[in-house]
């Protein structure tokens, strides 16, 4: 869609242009325009004032800790799983082999 969006923009300038607009002119107003419009968008996702930039950077810090966290309690799953197979099989040896057969030898 971006694109589609850019080419309608490059025809309306060209358009302009070709009807005795000056080309600088039009880029300037696009580039203002452009400002402009993202300057709306922060403020109506309540990132338009001085606090931004830091609020931006606590965002990015919770996402990195969730990240670690997440990565953290899949190794913390994954070293529990692998002692509870092991377990698991001392389990059943000394099942198969009785208390005794283990101690022996």
């Amino acid at each position: 869609m971006e694109l589609a969006e850019g080419g309608m923009l490059a025809g309306l300038i060209r358009q302009a242009e070709e009807e005795g607009a000056d080309l600088v002119t039009l880029r300037a107003l696009v580039e203002e325009a452009s400002e402009l419009g993202a300057g709306r968008a922060l403020k109506r996702a309540g990132l338009g004032d001085a606090a931004a930039t830091g609020d931006l950077n606590e965002m990015r810090q919770f996402v990195q800790a969730w990240r670690d966290a997440k990565r953290a309690a899949r190794n913390a799953l994954a070293a529990w799983l692998t002692r509870g197979v092991f377990a698991a099989l001392v389990a059943l040896a000394a099942l198969k082999l009785g208390v005794a057969g283990l101690l022996k030898g």
